[in-house]
């Protein structure tokens, strides 16, 4: 008979309410399945979006607002998830995701009554956006933090399993929540956030409280200002760097964008300096000596550049190509896109809970490792696939796709929060939030740059051939043809007709002969596109794969299942199959001891 001491915070917490720690993780679940929702049903909306305000996202000087709404919500989460982490240790993690709700519901209001239109409206989206995610960046800061205090640690995997689907899975979730409200009206998809925020806003303020103690520590403004300038210049200058500059493809010329590049590396260079040589450091370069933590969050940043663009390049897959191949206006395409990506979903939300309960008896090692294996092997078959798949294979790689994501996500977070000292769990949280985020957007800059690299080297000649097969002029169709790829791509990934947009923009007389029913049908520029895309598509699933490898291997190293818990908690036993680690972590501050699961 096994049994199992708790600490004297676990004691408190359930003799005051023996259901607290479910309420915990329902109201947690909630706020991160919001914020993570409200990203993806922006991305699949987008057209709706900017037909409601008027603006054309496709002209030349508008594309700098299409990626600003993408990218600028997951910019200020990913620069600003450690300091609100770091500061609900020190004020308290449910104060800060208390005013996270709040600031993530104010901002959801102010997008809905948008009263500009054009630039003005697109600006007003992309301000309010960005206040989105100084709330997105509270509440995901300090979830996983608030979840790891109120679980004990058999337990702290299927919870954090649970809050892991949910923050993935609702991004995929976004997709077909987006595709139904956005044709009746772009102003429910941020709507949509309104009553859940205030439920969970109230919700959250009564409910949830402090189990753990503060620490008792100064802000470190440098490190702060050094971190959030620094990854802001990076993360700004990939983002126009996709775009196109002085009659390239790409922006990476641009002097604007090599220098956000080149000092925003100089200025987190400095930043590891400083961090360093501080008393009460935002980012606890410290943490990095425990395996556990830093293998988890290596693997944990590969694993998010590997699949954090896979999402965009789907729906550009689908919307682009597929769906007009097999009838599917382009006006529909974003609805279907979702509605086709739901075996990722499904197989996501069905393994990440199972694997986060079963890596509490067997640690994280093996469901970690094996899940990005497992990942790889999904970018191989997609990689193998036609542009013209058949379905279920598709749909098959899909689930692989979403099992070995779900192997790796929840029992990943359960070993890096695990394996830090309580009173640093707000900074351990968040910075595995940053290296997650900031995967997620140097993915998209990756996967767009490589992808537009491989049509650069086909498309151009595709669409000029096609064009003049059809009736155009060789002079308009090399006109057409060598438009920088990104324009198609984007056109593709918003459900237009690119080939329609292109040709319709241009007068009369520049067409006339042209067979314009043929390249403006639904099938024209998806068979058209097919072969450069696909050229392409192998180009960023091998870069894909290889990420996935070496988060792998990354994943491997991590050691055996590692605890780290605070002096009044007595040994926790261990399950059948857990593997003993006699290593002991660093301390931080006040003592604090490394204890491992043992048998009783």
């Amino acid at each position: 008979m096994r049994s199992r001491a708790k600490s004297l915070s676990e004691l408190a917490v359930e003799g005051d309410h023996p259901r607290y720690k479910w309420v915990a993780l329902s109201n947690t679940t909630l706020g991160v399945l919001m914020a993570t929702l409200n990203s993806s049903i922006v991305i699949i909306s987008l057209p709706d979006i900017f037909r409601g305000i008027k603006l054309d996202p496709l002209r030349p000087g508008n594309v700098g607002y299409l990626l600003w709404m993408l990218m600028g919500f997951l910019l200020v989460t990913a620069v600003l998830v450690v300091t609100l982490g770091r500061l609900g240790d020190i004020y308290g993690r449910v104060k800060v995701y208390n005013l996270g709700f709040a600031v993530f519901t104010a901002g959801s209001v102010a997008l809905v009554f948008d009263p500009l239109t054009q630039g003005g409206g697109a600006m007003w989206l992309i301000l309010w956006r960005l206040v989105q995610g100084v709330g997105a960046a509270m509440l995901f800061a300090n979830s996983t933090a608030i979840l790891t205090d109120a679980f004990p640690p058999a337990r702290r995997g299927l919870a954090l399993g649970i809050n892991q689907v949910a923050a993935i899975g609702g991004s995929f979730i976004g997709l077909i929540v987006g595709g139904l409200l956005a044709p009746v009206d772009w102003r429910l998809v941020f709507f949509v956030s309104v009553p859940f925020g205030v439920i969970g806003t109230v919700w959250s303020y009564h409910s949830l409280r402090e189990t753990s103690a503060r620490s008792a520590a100064s802000i470190d403004w440098w490190g702060n200002a050094l971190f959030a300038v620094g990854l802001t210049a990076i993360l700004a200058a990939i983002t126009y760097g996709i775009q196109p500059y002085g009659g390239h493809n790409m922006g990476w010329t641009n002097p604007w964008v090599l220098t956000g590049l080149i000092g925003g590396t100089a200025l987190l260079v400095v930043f590891c300096l400083v961090e360093a040589n501080t008393d009460d450091p935002m980012f606890e370069l410290a943490l990095f000596r425990i395996k556990a933590f830093s293998a988890g969050n290596l693997a944990g940043l590969l694993a998010s550049v590997s699949r954090g663009g896979l999402q965009f390049i789907l729906i550009i897959w689908l919307q682009g190509i597929w769906l007009p191949l097999h009838g599917f206006s382009f006006s529909s395409t974003p609805l279907w896109a979702g509605i086709y990506l739901l075996p990722l979903t499904v197989a996501f939300l069905i393994a990440g809970p199972l694997s986060g309960y079963y890596s509490d008896r067997f640690g994280a090692r093996t469901f970690a490792t094996s899940g990005l294996v497992l990942v790889a092997v999904s970018f191989l078959g997609l990689m193998l696939l036609p542009a013209d798949f058949n379905y279920w294979a598709f749909a098959a790689l899909l689930m692989l796709d979403g099992i070995g994501s779900g192997l790796f996500s929840a029992p990943n977070t359960t070993a890096i929060m695990n394996s830090v000292p309580a009173n640093r769990r707000g900074a351990a949280a968040g910075m595995r939030g940053t290296f997650f985020n900031s995967g997620t957007s140097l993915s998209i800059g990756v996967f767009f740059t490589l992808m537009i690299l491989g049509l650069a080297q086909t498309l151009p000649r595709a669409l000029t051939d096609g064009l003049q097969a059809h009736g155009v002029s060789p002079a308009v169709a090399a006109q057409v043809g060598h438009q920088p790829p990104v324009g198609s791509l984007f056109a593709a990934f918003l459900g237009y007709n690119p080939l329609g947009t292109a040709l319709n923009a241009l007068p009369p007389a520049a067409t006339q002969g042209a067979d314009l029913d043929t390249l403006t049908s639904k099938q024209f520029f998806p068979q058209l596109i097919s072969g450069p895309f696909h050229h392409g598509l192998v180009i960023v699933f091998v870069v894909a794969i290889v990420m996935s490898l070496v988060g792998a291997v990354a994943s491997s190293f991590r050691g055996a299942r590692y605890i780290h818990d605070e002096p009044d908690a007595n040994v926790v036993p261990a399950s059948v199959g857990d593997q003993v680690s006699t290593s002991r972590g660093p301390t931080f501050g006040r003592a604090h001891t490394a204890r491992m699961a043992e048998s009783a």
